[in-house]
């Protein structure tokens, strides 16, 4: 028996409305125009808030169920380098080279890290997070 937020699903779900909605959709995504389509009727499920009936709640979790799916399948995200972090919040923040000087000391050596020719040491890492503000100075550290 299934429950969502307390209530008693397989007892209060209309069927024959569970199905017509079903109707519309597939049970597995095959395209990129399938997965925006289905994104939409997510986003307009959600638009509709508390006013959800119980078949669309049972939808909408199947529906992201699918679209999970989907996204595991074609939207996999590579693990990001130390260097590829650096370099990414330095473009978030508009920093040059010169600007990471006082950590790395010499523009050397600040080079070579920024070009991944050098790992970025503990002792780095710490002082890189304090000036990015970043939770955890392990993602620098190789």
């Amino acid at each position: 028996m299934q429950r969502t937020q307390g209530v008693d699903m397989t007892s209060t779900l209309n069927k024959e409305e569970y199905i017509r909605l079903l109707a519309e959709m597939p049970r597995v995504i095959d395209s990129a125009q399938e997965y925006k389509r289905l994104l939409n009727e997510v986003e307009k499920l959600m638009d509709l808030g508390e006013n959800l009936t119980a078949e669309q709640v049972e939808v909408l979790q199947l529906l992201v169920t699918v679209i999970e799916q989907y996204e595991k399948k074609h939207y996999q995200l590579k693990a990001a380098t130390p260097h590829d972090v650096l370099h990414e919040l330095m473009l978030a923040r508009g920093l040059k080279q010169k600007d990471l000087l006082e950590i790395f000391g010499s523009s050397g050596f600040t080079s070579e890290v920024i070009n991944g020719k050098r790992g970025i040491s503990t002792l780095s890492s710490q002082s890189t997070r304090s000036l990015f503000s970043c939770i955890t100075c392990a993602i620098f550290v190789s």
